[in-house]
Formats: C-alpha cells, sequence, structure tokens
C-alpha cells in the first residue's frame, strides 16, 4: 500500500499462523502473536505470549536418555476476549461463517486492526472491529479496543474476557514430544475495584508473572455500568457482562492488560504492581496517543527511505519493525539478549546464536544505547564462559553457541530429522566462531561510538579472554611453522566431521582460522588503546604479561589458512577431497533441498561426504570485512591475496551451497554488491521475500528469522550507501543497484546525528547536530569537516565535492 501497512485480505486458515508471526505486537519485553482474541491455541491459531528473558529448563526422556532442554517461555494468554447473543454459542474462528476478513499492520503507529463479518447458526450478522497495540512507552501495558456492530438482530449479548495460564509450549511441532508444560498456577482472582487477575510461576527458574485485565464497555460514548461474574480454575480466570444491544447500534469495548514479572525493578510483588497498573491507566485511546508518539520518535531514528523499490520499501520497515519489537529501547535496562527468531515463537527455544553479528550493525548506527545493553547480557556471562572454557580444557572464555538465561552452552544434545524421524547427535556446538562474533561486536560498538569506556569497563575483558581462548586452543604445527585449529565446526553447519570419522569436528576451518587471527590482532590494539591505569587494572585483574600480549601478535601473524585449486580459500583442511554432489539430480527428484542435511540423512547418507553448504562459510570473510581490510589481514598472515580472487571464490562457493538458512541470501548479496549489482539486487530481492513469503516453507510461523531481516536492513544502510567506519571517520561510498533509485535516511556516529540521501548521481550529506559544533565525512580519499547545520554535496560520477 503506502510503504507502511502490511494488509491482508481474506481469512485464510493455511497462512494464519504464518500471519500471526508477522503480525506479533511487542515492545522489547514483552511480545504477543497476532492471533485472534476469540480462538484458542488449536488448529491454524497459537496465540503466544513471550517475555525477553522468560526461560524455564524442563527435563525429558528420548531414545533412551533423559535431556534436558530450555526453553523461552509460553506465558498465559492475555488475549481471550469472545461474546455470544442469548442462547447462541460463543464467537470463535470456526463456529461462524466468515463474510468479511481483512487484517492490517500498521507498521507507523505499531497497531494491529482486524475486521471481520460474521454470520452464526441462527442468521445473526455481526461485524467486529479489533484494535490491539502492545505499549511501546510503557513496557508493562497492552490493549484492545473491540467495536462490535450488532447488523440485522437485536437482543442480549454475554461478553467473555479471561486470562489463560493454562497453555503450554507447543508452537513448534518437532519439539511436541518433549516436556512443554513450563507453568503452574500460584493465584487467580477479582482484582480490585474492576477487573482479574492472574499470577503464575515457572517451575524451574521460579519466575513469576501477574496479569491483570481491566474491561470496560461504553455506548454512545458513556461507560456501562455492568454486572460482572467471575469464574476460576487453577490456571485461568474469567469475567463475563451481560447487556443489551441493539441493531446497527455498535458497543466500544476496551480491554487493558498490565504484566509484571518478579524479574521486574522497583516493585514490591509483581501481582501487586499489575493491579494498581490497571486502576491508574487511562483509556485505549490515551495509551494509543502515547504508544504512537514512541514508534513516531522510533521511526524519526530508525526509518530508511527507499525511492524505486516498492515492494522492497514495505519489507525493509516490516524488518525494522519486528527488530524494534524484539529490542527496543525498553531493552536497555534489561538483562536479556536477541533471540535468533525473535519474540515471535519457539523455534530454537528462543535462544541468542551469533546473529548478533547481523543485528547490531543497524543498531550501532541509531541507537548504540540498545547494542551496548545488549553487550552486556554477554559481559554478565563472561565467568560461565570462562568455566565452559576452562570444563573442555581451555584458558579465557569460550561463550555457546546457544545462549539462554545463565550463558552455559543450551545447544541440544539430539535433534529431530523431521523428514526421517530420528533423534540424532547435534555437534553444532562445536562453532568455537562465535567468540570472534561476540569480540567483532565489541569492537564494532566502540568504533560506531567512540567510547573508549566501553573498551575499559567490559569491552576489553571480553576481547582479551577471547584472545586468550584462540591462544590456547591453537596448536604449533612445526613441519608447516604454523598454528592450527583443529576439532571445530564452521558456519556452514552441514559439515560436523569428515566422512566416516568417529569424532566430530574439523581442522583449519578457514574462517574460524581467519577470525581467530583478526581477534589476536585486535586484543593488541585493544592493549594500546587502554590508558596506564586502565591497562595495570585490567593486567591485575586478568593476569595478564606482556609476554602473553607478544604470543598472542606471534600467533595473529602464524594461524595456517588452507587452500586449494590456485587461490580458493578452502572452507576447511581436506575439503579438496571431498565428493562433487549431484546437485541437477536431487533438484529433479526433490524439487526443494534447502535442506540438504535431512535429505541425506533420511537417505541414509550425510553432506560431510560432500562439497556442499547449507550457508556461506568462506565467504562470510567477504562479508565482514572490505577487500582492503582482508588483504591486510592475509598480509599479515603471509599468505597471497589478490582482488582477483574474490569473485572466483564466491563463484566456487556459491555452486556449492544450498541456502539451506536465511542468512544465505545476505551474504550473497552483499558480497556481490561491488561487483555485480543486479544479481546482488536479486539476492537482496530473495532476503527480503524469505520471511514475508515464508521461503524455507513453515519456519517463519514458528519465529521470524531475527539476523535476516536485520541484514536486509543492513544491506541498504552499508553496503549500499557504502558505509564504512575506519579510524575514528565515518566514510562513504555508495554504489545502488540499477533497481534502487535513492536512500534517504539518518544515522547516527559518535554522538553526531547525520542525514545521507544518495541515488546514482549525487551524495548529499547534513550534519544534523550533536553536543559538538564540528563532525567529520570522508568520501573518495578526503575527509571534509562538517559544521552543524551544513551541507554538502558530492558528484558520484566525478568523485568531488559541488561548489
Amino acid at each position: 500500500m503506502d510503504g507502511w501497512k502490511l494488509v491482508y485480505e481474506g481469512w485464510d486458515p493455511e497462512s494464519e499462523p504464518l500471519r500471526e508471526a508477522l503480525t506479533t505486537l511487542g515492545n522489547g519485553y514483552i511480545a504477543t502473536r497476532g492471533a485472534l482474541e476469540l480462538a484458542d491455541a488449536g488448529g491454524p491459531h497459537y496465540p503466544g505470549t513471550y517475555v525477553a528473558g522468560g526461560y524455564n529448563r524442563l527435563k525429558t526422556e528420548v531414545a533412551g536418555r533423559v535431556i534436558e532442554n530450555e526453553d523461552l517461555v509460553n506465558w498465559p494468554n492475555w488475549l481471550c476476549l469472545t461474546f455470544r447473543p442469548e442462547g447462541g454459542d460463543w464467537f470463535g474462528g470456526e463456529s461462524v461463517e466468515l463474510l468479511e476478513y481483512r487484517q492490517e499492520l500498521d507498521l507507523q503507529t505499531g497497531m494491529m486492526e482486524r475486521i471481520c463479518r460474521v454470520r452464526d447458526s441462527e442468521g445473526r450478522e455481526t461485524s467486529l472491529r479489533s484494535r490491539r497495540i502492545v505499549h511501546m512507552a510503557n513496557m508493562h501495558l497492552a490493549a484492545i479496543e473491540w467495536t462490535l456492530t450488532p447488523e440485522n438482530w437485536s437482543g442480549r449479548i454475554e461478553l467473555r474476557s479471561a486470562l489463560d495460564g493454562t497453555v503450554t509450549n507447543s508452537g513448534v511441532e518437532r519439539y511436541r514430544q518433549l516436556n512443554s508444560q513450563h507453568l503452574e498456577p500460584l493465584e487467580a482472582a477479582a482484582a480490585d475495584g474492576e477487573g482479574i487477575y492472574l499470577l503464575v510461576q515457572t517451575i524451574q527458574s521460579r519466575v513469576e508473572m501477574a496479569q491483570a485485565a481491566r474491561t470496560r464497555v461504553f455506548k454512545d460514548a458513556e461507560q456501562l455500568e455492568l454486572e460482572r461474574q467471575v469464574d476460576q480454575r487453577p490456571g485461568y480466570i474469567e469475567e463475563r457482562v451481560n447487556l443489551e444491544c441493539e441493531q446497527g447500534q455498535s458497543l466500544k469495548m476496551e480491554k487493558v492488560v498490565a504484566i509484571y514479572t518478579s524479574r521486574d525493578w522497583a516493585i514490591s510483588a509483581p501481582g501487586n504492581e499489575a493491579c494498581r497498573a490497571i486502576q491508574r491507566v487511562g483509556s485505549f485511546d490515551d495509551l494509543y496517543r502515547t504508544h504512537r508518539l514512541a514508534w513516531e520518535r522510533l521511526w524519526y531514528r530508525c526509518d530508511i527511505e527507499l525511492e524505486g523499490a516498492r515492494a522492497a520499501q514495505l519489507a525493509l520497515r516490516v524488518h525494522i519493525f519486528h527488530l524494534l519489537q524484539t529490542v527496543s529501547p525498553n531493552t536497555v535496562e534489561l538483562d536479556v539478549g536477541v533471540p535468533a527468531r525473535g519474540l515471535h515463537g519457539e523455534a530454537y527455544r528462543g535462544h541468542i546464536f551469533w546473529d548478533e553479528l547481523y543485528i547490531f550493525p543497524f543498531l550501532q548506527l541509531r541507537a548504540p544505547e540498545i547494542t551496548r545493553a545488549l553487550l552486556m547480557y554477554r559481559y554478565r556471562r563472561l565467568d560461565e564462559a570462562r568455566r565452559n572454557a576452562r570444563e573442555q580444557g581451555f584458558k579465557g572464555a569460550l561463550y555457546p553457541w546457544q545462549s539462554g538465561s545463565d550463558g552455559r552452552e543450551e545447544t541440544q544434545i539430539l535433534h529431530l530429522n523431521p523428514r526421517s524421524g530420528r533423534w540424532l547427535p547435534d555437534n553444532t556446538h562445536l562453532q568455537r566462531h562465535v567468540n570472534a562474533a561476540i569480540a567483532l561486536n565489541v569492537w564494532r560498538q566502540y568504533q560506531a561510538t567512540g567510547r573508549r569506556d566501553i573498551i575499559c569497563t567490559h569491552g576489553a575483558h571480553i576481547i582479551l579472554e577471547v584472545a586468550r581462548f584462540w591462544t590456547d586452543i591453537a596448536e604449533f604445527n612445526p613441519e608447516r611453522g604454523r598454528y592450527e585449529i583443529r576439532g571445530v565446526v564452521g558456519p556452514d553447519e552441514y559439515h560436523t566431521a569428515y566422512p566416516n570419522a568417529e569424532e566430530p569436528g574439523l581442522n583449519n576451518n578457514a574462517y574460524t582460522n581467519v577470525m581467530a587471527a583478526w581477534v589476536l590482532d585486535c586484543a593488541c590494539r585493544v592493549v594500546a588503546l587502554l590508558d596506564d591505569d586502565c591497562q595495570l587494572e585490567i593486567f591485575e585483574d586478568l593476569q595478564i604479561t606482556d609476554e602473553e600480549v607478544k604470543n598472542w601478535d606471534e600467533i595473529s601473524h602464524k594461524l595456517f589458512v588452507p587452500f586449494h585449486d590456485d587461490g580458493i580459500i578452502s572452507q576447511f583442511e581436506g575439503y579438496e577431497l571431498l565428493e562433487e554432489f549431484d546437485w541437477e539430480g536431487y533438484r529433479a527428484k526433490y524439487g526443494d533441498i534447502h535442506r540438504l542435511d535431512r535429505i541425506l540423512e533420511a537417505e541414509g547418507d550425510s553432506p560431510n561426504r560432500y562439497k556442499v553448504s547449507k550457508q556461506a562459510d568462506v565467504l562470510m570473510l567477504f562479508y565482514l570485512f572490505s577487500a582492503e581490510r582482508l588483504a591486510q589481514l592475509f598480509e599479515q598472515l603471509d599468505y597471497p591475496f589478490k582482488p582477483e580472487m574474490i569473485p572466483r571464490n564466491i563463484e566456487y562457493y556459491l555452486r556449492r551451497t544450498s541456502h539451506g538458512s536465511t542468512l544465505s541470501a545476505i551474504v550473497n548479496s552483499w558480497v556481490q554488491a561491488r561487483g555485480d549489482r543486479q544479481r546482488s539486487w536479486r539476492w537482496f530481492e530473495a532476503a527480503v521475500r524469505s520471511d514475508l513469503s515464508d521461503v524455507q516453507g513453515g519456519t517463519t510461523k514458528e519465529g521470524i528469522h531475527m539476523g535476516a531481516m536485520a541484514g536486509t536492513v543492513d544491506l541498504v544502510q552499508r553496503c549500499y550507501s557504502g558505509i564504512v567506519l575506519r579510524e575514528g571517520v565515518l566514510w562513504l561510498n555508495p554504489q545502488l543497484p540499477r533497481d534502487l533509485k535513492e536512500i534517504n535516511s539518518r544515522i547516527q556516529y559518535r554522538g553526531h546525528w547525520f542525514r545521507y540521501r544518495v541515488n546514482h548521481e549525487r551524495l548529499t550529506v547534513t550534519f544534523e547536530g550533536a553536543w559538538e559544533p564540528y563532525a567529520r565525512i570522508g568520501f573518495n580519499g578526503k575527509v571534509y569537516t562538517f559544521k552543524r547545520g551544513e551541507t554538502k554535496v558530492f558528484d558520484l560520477e566525478t568523485r568531488a565535492e559541488i561548489a
């Protein structure tokens, strides 16, 4: 439509789970899927509600062994709202005939609206307009407004409003063999004055949640005095009211809900706080006004306007919207990470992976206070990372591949292949490269903000302890005169062992080794960055010696990187010995071969035998680093690196990738942006469709792909706009694909706000202001100084400033 509204016309049960995920509303603290208020979980409906950091652990016996999993909990369903005419059935998605159905998500205001007309078995036709918000300014509040109009009947009507804590974690089919009852009821009662409240607790983590709901009914703008009947059972409470309605006359109903947990600050008890909140809060319109203002301010900082790419514009805003609902200004005061599937579903059990690598860059140039808070999640779990390293026989810190509440390794021991029905060992915890991603995120935070206190207070501890780990895991091979890293798994994930090997792990994964070299070099730079007092204190705390720092520098210059075929970076040592794969034959046989690992395992085979990749592995190097920086790294390692190696490696690995991850299209688009812009744009278009069209065939309904969504936004922000942060200067070197006519946006760099507009002819930059009266921008090898309020225009053909 206008680039701001995601609209679904007509009821489609098959698409409803996907729509629920994509119309989720959240505020960084809580999020609720876009399910019908009328429907309980079941069939196409799954009204999940999730709290950032709200985890619980359960044990299950699977395949003869007891396994333990930690899940992001599905908390009580606060949406429950329905009605029935006297003598009729409760209205639900399947109990009535749908005459009209329309669902609209307004990204600009953070409101979901649903309009439907229904006919019951008695022929009574009713129209219902529902509006819903999860409040962005007050993270504890959510609200629903109904406008109900009897179109061809009059009579008494009964309204039911409930809070349902009997829910389970059942949103992912392949997890349903596992224990899923995370909640136990504690209390349910009528709230003082008006409303109801429910108190539940997680079984293992003992986190309490209280929900209080206030339901009011209005007729001709006047609130009706109602007699309320309250009923309850363990974990569930409802209130019902009866009232008269007349044909053609609308009734307005408001349900305002307050949600608190025992982890919240400045409260006595969650139940007391929730009940007090619904007494104090105003009407739906009052809440909507302040909620809309909060979103207006967020969009002012975070919107990216595209010209000439209408479909991409809407998709990009959908992605920004869901990113800001998962992590927002409310996140700053929370101890949480970024779940790979957002707060939108239960896939990956709500765990935090390496997706921060794709998510942070957009936020670091818009809302760096959010990414600083997210880095604190990692810092607070540094001791657990140290313990993890010690348990595996290493020094330093080893962060888990999957993280949850306390930072221990949450990667499942067994995983289910839904194609074969078999439970299989999961060795993806060997993806040690997550350590490098976390260190890189810390360094990027410093680059974007210029805040040395980030390094001195927390960042140095993370980077230096990660450097220690790489130093200890690297073994010197005297025959090569090089250090090697053995027994790891790279980003590809298909390859977890050598063919027919008894033990998992691969040797000298190129991406891992180069990233380890980068971390060690970065650690040396961090040491040089510290002032004398700060360096002394950190060295004392961590017991670091000058000799240890020299060792970091030595290893950073001598890590082994495998090559084959005259300039192809080998994904890992021995990769070239694997068999080529019959891509055409398998496409003809199966059609969709995104998840080749599942297909091959179901056949009794393994991707470990073949030159196949799930997603970018070697190509991640070209994604993370510019050609110039990568050349520096290979020169540091004393390996030849020529610019023509980049397109050769890109083509080699693209032909051998099944793109079984939504992240694949992000990396493919990025690495081709300079050499083949139109091909890059095609990959970009595929990436922005990945969740909206659910290209993986049913995964988005279980939760959005946060890294892929943020990655598409960053493609526009940094890749196509040509933004590079280097030596305290923000450099711009835009390269727009043909189909993208113009980008218009704002960014924040080191406390300075800039607006930039770029098309195929010109780059226009305005220094909008900050604490300092001057700021610097680099373009075409020259640094330009801006006064506050000054605009400079550059010609992209002559590469010079236009006077």
